[in-house]
């Protein structure tokens, strides 16, 4: 088996992405209670019983709601940097210290036959940090909850096989939206959230000759539309020379439902 994963849930209401090799099962990130994370697996047609752990990116409850309920049900080992460990420890519930292994941030952590670097972001949480994972010469590349996208980012996400990419918001949704200022003004500030057109931008400088797909995620329900975002990464590749469709093909992702298990 080649590298395999599926976004089983994207968006602010919760995110997971489950990845596997033949030897490797991982999920990174559990955002969703632990009825509904075994009704995305099962979508997903994957078992959470041969689950061998779980990667933590950052604490806020969009990515961990159901960590702790998924590491107690399965018996799994969680990893995360200290400073996510201290942020999140008691929101998870309790869990015996066999289970808790720190991931440093920039770091390339082996599991049997699969690497798993990871990679800093600017994101208003305590130490926030992203993966890329490397099996047999594939690279997968999971990035979001990004203020911006860094030229250290971009030159470690580089010319990735497939890459899950944040697509936040819509400039002008945003802005004209229901939400409060303060809340807009963290949205758009370096350790808020990607806009489409910003997702676009990066995108342009890290596609390489390889990339055949990439999946448009984390998209904000009330300040963007998938049909939106995609039209908007689209048009904007299309000026920097990029074909959608000839060279490379672009994904939705949801935050109910999951994406079929694709091999890298």
């Amino acid at each position: 088996m080649t590298l395999r994963f599926s976004v089983l849930a994207s968006g602010s209401t919760g995110n997971a992405v489950y990845v596997e090799t033949e030897k490797q099962r991982l999920l990174v990130d559990a955002g969703l209670s632990g009825k509904k994370m075994d009704e995305l697996f099962q979508k997903a047609n994957c078992d959470p019983t041969q689950l061998d752990g779980i990667l933590v990116t950052h604490e806020h409850s969009d990515h961990i709601k159901g960590v702790g309920i998924m590491a107690r049900k399965y018996n799994l080992p969680i990893y995360a940097n200290e400073k996510t460990w201290n942020a999140m420890e008691q929101a998870l519930g309790t869990l015996s210290t066999d289970q808790k292994f720190v991931f440093k941030m920039g770091e390339v952590k082996t599991f049997a036959d699969l690497e798993v670097e990871s990679f800093g972001v600017s994101h208003d949480a305590a130490e926030p940090m992203f993966f890329v994972f490397h099996h047999q010469g594939k690279k997968l590349v999971l990035a979001t909850d990004m203020g911006y996208v860094s030229e250290r980012i971009k030159g470690t996400i580089k010319d990735a096989d497939m890459l899950i990419f944040e697509a936040n918001h819509d400039l002008n949704m945003l802005r004209m939206g229901r939400y409060p200022w303060n809340t807009k003004r963290r949205i758009l500030s370096d350790v808020g959230h990607v806009s489409n057109e910003d997702a676009a931008l990066a995108l342009a400088d890290v596609i390489g000759d390889r990339t055949s797909r990439i999946y448009l995620a984390h998209l904000s329900l009330d300040n963007n539309m998938k049909d939106l975002a995609r039209l908007t990464v689209e048009q904007i590749l299309q000026q920097e020379g990029l074909a959608v469709g000839e060279q490379f093909e672009l994904y939705d992702t949801d935050p109910y439902k999951p994406t079929p298990l694709a091999v890298v």
